[in-house]
């Protein structure tokens, strides 16, 4: 079952840009809670480009602004892999990623991968689109669907409520067409949403229908003043066909809130029930 390990690193990587900034802020409450420290890592193309004192100054303002412990790391090569391959290296139990606020994808990060890179990374990732995100995840929305891997992110998400005595909403959208579906879904959403308070968090379910599941998902999390979505990186089994397993990414891509994507496990099955 998926979870956010503790005792680890959380890896922000930075071009000391107003986004990047803002993911180091957005970190120190969640590194805090996984008794995690900080490594800020900037990836740079040209070794003109690489400012070691920049970057050991923002290292030195970060450990005095958030108590934490706070390493700094320049490496050069494309960012998206470097990313990656540093999570891996470091085993980094988390990565907070600012995007940019109004274009789809074109951060630091670039446009055209950054999808690539949360799908490749060996970690889950938060993906912060807004200057103004709220670092305590008090109200989490949860994403719910019939697949395998979307039970997967129930341990994180409980793991998110108890660090921050927060509630779970579960949400689930649906086309309106298929009432089959529909049917299929409530006994599993009532089923997590018993298991969740068994746990003594609040929790509520709500099934939409709609045609489009990211933009249904974004304008619930926005009504409801949610802090964090948390999703799996794979495809909704209710428009599979449809959206050829890019519901994930574009969520990422539109939302204002930001999104905790986890990848799902690598095992052949797990069971429908807790």
């Amino acid at each position: 079952m998926s979870s956010i390990k503790e005792n680890g690193i959380v890896l922000i990587p930075i071009d000391f840009s107003k986004q990047s900034l803002m993911a180091i802020k957005y970190a120190y409450t969640l590194a805090e809670h996984t008794k995690s420290k900080l490594v800020l890592l900037h990836v740079y193309q040209k070794d003109s480009d690489f400012n070691k004192a920049e970057l050991d100054k923002l290292v030195k303002q970060t450990a005095d602004e958030s108590k934490l412990v706070v390493e700094g790391m320049g490496v050069k090569g494309d960012i998206f892999e470097i990313t990656d391959k540093t999570a891996e290296k470091l085993s980094a139990n988390l990565i907070v990623a600012g995007l940019d606020t109004h274009v789809k994808f074109r951060s630091f990060m670039g446009k055209s991968t950054a999808s690539k890179f949360i799908k490749n990374a060996p970690c889950p990732v938060i993906t912060i689109r807004s200057t103004t995100a709220k670092p305590e995840c008090k109200n989490i929305l949860m994403p719910f669907d019939l697949s395998m891997e979307s039970r997967e992110k129930v341990p994180a998400v409980i793991q998110l409520a108890k660090y921050f005595n927060g509630e779970i909403r579960i949400v689930s959208v649906f086309d309106p067409s298929d009432q089959t579906y529909e049917n299929k879904l409530l006994p599993y959403m009532n089923q997590v949403k018993k298991f969740i308070k068994e746990k003594s968090i609040a929790c509520t379910n709500k099934s939409i229908p709609a045609k489009d599941v990211a933009e249904s998902i974004v304008e619930y999390a926005n009504k409801n003043n949610c802090d964090i979505i948390v999703q799996m990186n794979n495809k909704d089994t209710s428009f599979g066909e449809m959206f050829s397993g890019t519901m994930s990414q574009k969520l990422v891509e539109i939302s204002n809130v930001p999104v905790l994507t986890i990848n799902p496990m690598k095992r052949a099955d797990m069971p429908l029930s807790y």
